[in-house]
């Protein structure tokens, strides 16, 4: 049984929620998202809490209940907070730059690597080794930083690549004679 489906999303000051037939959408300071209701899953609205219930008594409709809610308390918190990763560049030379949806990334290629950001994120870098991707959908978010880090993974010997910047990079012992 799902217990992330039992808590109910409190919705925020500043943030609404609207139930269509198979839709919710979010409508927020940091834009809007929406969602798609499966069927399994019935949605209740009362006073500022959005509750979940499976429909039918099986093991897939109460886990169908449980994603719906954290799908529903993810756009909620993603238009009135946002999302954000933050990413580290190490080696000597790796350096970001963001110019408005742009990154350019200089990671040890004969070229520059750009990386043109999707509508709806944003990428910023407070110093050149550090790249901050922020956005409201936090499935977007999470991608997009992976496909940055993709570029150049950190590698095992020397650690040189873009990492998250919680990640630890377990260091491999070099061959021996």
């Amino acid at each position: 049984m799902s217990r992330v489906g039992k808590a109910p999303v409190v919705i925020p000051q500043g943030v609404e929620v609207a139930i269509k037939q198979d839709v919710i959408t979010a409508k927020g300071a940091l834009g809007a998202l929406s969602v798609n209701l499966n069927p399994l899953v019935k949605v209740e609205s009362a006073d500022g809490k959005l509750t979940f219930a499976a429909v039918a008594d099986t093991a897939e409709a109460s886990a169908m209940r449980g994603t719906m809610r954290q799908l529903v308390n993810n756009m909620v918190n993603g238009v009135s907070k946002g999302f954000e990763k933050k990413l580290t560049l190490v080696g000597v030379g790796y350096k970001a730059a963001a110019a408005g949806n742009k990154l350019n990334l200089a990671v040890g290629y004969s070229h520059p690597v750009d990386f043109v950001m999707p509508e709806g994120i944003s990428v910023a870098t407070p110093a050149p080794t550090e790249i901050v991707v922020k956005g409201a959908d936090r499935q977007r978010v999470g991608q997009v930083a992976a496909e940055i880090r993709a570029v150049r993974p950190p590698e095992p010997y020397k650690g040189k690549g873009i990492r998250y910047a919680d990640e630890k990079v377990v260091i491999k012992e070099t061959k021996k004679k």
